[in-house]
């Protein structure tokens, strides 16, 4: 059990119990939380994917995603048809081993982290006291498969594309990570599921106003959203890839099921990165700032629920995730790719010291109020 402090509101105990812990042995946890991951694993991404194609094709006017099969969705299967069918191919001079392992090292970490996401009243596969920084840890990871596709290509664009990835990743990781240190600190935790309590006993000083992390971090909020995007090479910062200077970056050599698999962990860290955006700054479960969930008691009610409360949690979270998809793919649509120096820029001149002033201003509030 995790133990919360507020000083805007009495001590209360978190719920640190998954639904999945059922009986008294290891097996029966153990798989339903391996099938509950799995399935969050192929099937959130599809709908994000299915939720870009859709977006993308009414902004850009495409006619696969609007009139592919009912409502567009056949796109997809045609995707996914395309990819199995195509020949996989290896080049003569690369590494036939990194070569092949690079998917599977970016993909394997984004699963790992759906480990620690709470999407619903008890419904987590593990709340770990370290939970934000395992998360954090383990995302970047998937650079490291990135590098070494783009290594193992022995193609130079491939390789400028890797290269690229990393000095990404070390240049967008530290306002990241400052940025949800400051979530970290107010909530007085890091646990996730504990950040997610705690937002439902913030109140404003001196009132009995709810208000989520989004109000008093707004600017933590926009630095975390815009790292999020650089760490998931998504334009305007899809500098790995730049297919008008690196051909298609370190994807450039890879075919079929490999090429799927980058895509897939693309899509994927979208779907947990808007769970971590939905986890420190929007609530998580809670249907809005003060207000209860049907069906459940405690602290702001948001855990001690029925299946019903965990069910309209879990479409809560889910809802909200998909809402940071959207706000990804709307700037891809809008906004042109930044030029190499301007993404450093950016982010050693301009994410960098303004995630310090954050934080110190959260630090001096929580100290004062």
């Amino acid at each position: 059990m995790i133990e919360l402090t507020s000083a805007s509101a009495t001590a209360f105990v978190a719920q640190a119990v998954s639904v999945f812990d059922v009986g008294d042995g290891f097996v029966v946890p153990l798989l339903l939380k391996l099938v509950f991951i799995l399935a969050m694993f192929f099937v959130v991404p599809i709908l994000g994917g299915y939720l870009e194609h859709k977006v993308m094709g009414r902004m850009q006017d495409r006619r696969g995603p609007v009139e592919a099969g009912p409502f567009g969705s056949l796109q997809l299967v045609a995707d996914g048809i395309k990819f199995i069918q195509k020949e996989d191919v290896i080049p003569r001079a690369a590494d036939p081993w990194v070569f092949a392992m690079a998917p599977g090292v970016a993909l394997v970490p984004v699963l790992l982290v759906l480990l620690v996401i709470p999407i619903g009243p008890g419904v987590f596969a593990l709340d770990l006291e370290l939970g934000l920084f395992y998360a954090l840890a383990i995302s970047s990871i998937s650079t490291l498969g990135i590098l070494m596709g783009g290594w193992a290509s022995a193609n130079k664009f491939s390789l400028l594309g890797g290269l690229r990835a990393a000095g990404q990743l070390i240049a967008y990781e530290l306002p990241l990570i400052l940025a949800a240190a400051a979530v970290a600190l107010q909530a007085g935790t890091l646990s996730l599921v504990g950040i997610v309590e705690a937002q439902a006993t913030f109140l404003i000083p001196g009132t009995d106003i709810n208000l989520w992390y989004l109000f008093p971090q707004l600017l933590g909020f926009g630095i975390f959203f815009l790292a999020a995007m650089a760490e998931l090479a998504r334009p305007p910062f899809d500098m790995p890839i730049a297919d008008s200077e690196l051909v298609f970056g370190y994807m450039t050599e890879y075919t079929g099921i490999k090429f799927a698999m980058f895509l897939l962990t693309e899509y994927a860290g979208m779907i947990v990165m808007g769970g971590l955006i939905a986890v420190l700054y929007l609530g998580g479960w809670q249907l809005l700032p003060g207000v209860p969930l049907p069906g459940c008691e405690g602290a702001g009610g948001i855990f001690d629920c029925g299946w019903q409360g965990q069910l309209l949690g879990v479409a809560v979270t889910l809802g909200k995730m998909m809402l940071i998809v959207f706000l990804f793919v709307w700037a891809r649509v809008t906004y042109p790719r930044l030029r190499e120096d301007q993404l450093q820029r950016m982010a050693w001149l301009v994410l960098v010291p303004l995630a310090l002033l954050n934080l110190a201003v959260i630090t001096v509030a929580k100290v004062v109020f």
